[in-house]
């Protein structure tokens, strides 16, 4: 865990790198899941960061999440876009796995969208859905504000009753209907990973009300909430979770479903940008 005055300190530093290198104010931060890293692709006059080049950044080690920060515009919107997300999975303590949200929070961004790749538990989503994150359940077991609260980055017990903006989550479900999309909301469970979930957890998931399943998300959405940040969350279900089919579970099957459906993802969200504003 990241003691109190060292996570201040990085928070300056990676404040001072950015702002040298940045001729925007980014108010809008995007952060692409698993196979969904081509919507940075679109962003214009874009200057785009390795994330070992910025201090205090972790390395992502996951295929389907190229590491790098790419900043620009999209529809008028100055963004900050990660293309490509850390986990508690890969031995990340959670200070480190959502710094870049710290990072964004240094740069003023008050809007966050976060996209995942999830496994399907209600039996109603399909292979390439798109789904709005209406709530979650935290399963990791940790919480990245565990330890000394820094008031100056948020309060010590942020509320969470409305995680997801509720306004934006109407104006999503609009723009997917629009799009001939099938709107949907579903709640997200969290879980530690690596390994995928076994049928008896997922049943277990199904009983305590999620719809999706994924072991990412939460920790950011928890920081960007303490840190006074509006939350958009959208899931790409790229499988059906264990038990719900036959089929065995890998991450080359979700690779594949978020890029076969990359031209919708990344349209939706584009659209969405343009409305948040």
């Amino acid at each position: 865990m990241i003691k109190e005055k060292t996570l201040t300190t990085m928070f300056t530093e990676v404040k001072k790198y950015l702002e040298d290198k940045i001729p925007y104010k980014p108010t809008m931060g995007v952060i692409l899941g698993s196979g969904l890293g081509s919507f940075a692709e679109i962003v214009e006059d874009k200057i785009i960061f390795d994330y070992q080049n910025i201090p205090h950044f972790p390395q992502s080690t996951v295929k389907g999440h190229s590491g790098r920060l790419v900043v620009g515009k999209i529809a008028s919107q100055e963004v900050m876009v990660l293309q490509g997300r850390f986990h508690y999975y890969e031995g990340y303590e959670m200070n480190y796995v959502t710094f870049p949200v710290r990072a964004m929070q240094a740069m003023g961004v008050k809007n966050l969208i976060v996209t995942n790749a999830a496994g399907g538990i209600n039996p109603e989503y399909q292979p390439g859905d798109l789904v709005l994150i209406k709530d979650h359940i935290n399963l990791m077991g940790a919480n990245p504000l565990r330890g000394a609260n820094i008031s100056s980055l948020g309060p010590r017990f942020p509320d969470l009753s409305e995680a997801y903006h509720k306004e934006w989550r109407q104006k999503g479900l609009a723009i997917m209907k629009e799009l001939g999309l099938n709107p949907r909301e579903g709640v997200y469970a969290a879980v530690s990973g690596p390994s995928y979930e076994t049928p008896a957890e997922i049943q277990f998931l199904k009983t305590i009300g999620a719809d999706l399943v994924g072991m990412s998300t939460v920790p950011e959405v928890i920081v960007a909430k303490h840190g006074g940040m509006n939350v958009l969350g959208i899931s790409c279900v790229t499988n059906y979770a264990a038990g719900i089919s036959k089929q065995k579970l890998n991450h080359a099957e979700v690779i594949a479903v978020a890029e076969k459906i990359e031209k919708t993802f990344v349209r939706t969200l584009s659209e969405l940008i343009k409305v948040m504003a």
